[in-house]
């Protein structure tokens, strides 16, 4: 994975039915290999899935420095299938409509990334969203809140 040429997988994307942890491994595989570009391992979004399935991040980073991808796949699947389908979607739900808190400065920055790549996209509110925007995936309109 070299993050200086491509893009993570989207925050959308699901490995063993969650949200973001593919995004997360592709940036941890993209860190083992000194490849990361403006990308952040172990940032505020994967810290929220790190705690959601108590996953040490350094014990991960290590895994997937020294496994294949299908080895990464069953070392996270046990921290995943410990938690119940309702707390998975309930986790998805809430992580796709994620925004940055009013008046912010997570606010601030979170506008002006969306005035820079689609400034016409004021339906856009969740990170997730944003995130794919910026890195040219297609988002569906929304009504604007």
């Amino acid at each position: 994975m070299d993050l200086t040429t491509s893009y993570p997988a989207s925050v959308h994307h699901k490995l063993h039915g969650i949200v973001q942890l593919q995004r997360t491994i592709d940036k941890g595989k993209a860190l083992a290999k000194g490849n990361i570009g403006e990308y952040h391992y172990n940032c505020p979004m994967d810290v929220h899935l790190f705690t959601f399935l108590g996953i040490d991040h350094e014990a991960l980073l290590d895994v997937i420095k020294t496994s294949s991808d299908a080895e990464i796949s069953e070392y996270v699947a046990p921290f995943v299938h410990a938690k119940s389908d309702e707390e998975i979607e309930a986790f998805n739900q809430d992580w796709l409509q994620h925004g940055p808190d009013p008046g912010s400065d997570a606010e601030k920055y979170f506008l002006s990334l969306r005035a820079e790549v689609a400034p016409d996209r004021t339906d856009v509110t969740s990170w997730a969203d944003l995130l794919d925007l910026d890195e040219k995936r297609p988002v569906p309109q929304r009504v604007a809140a």
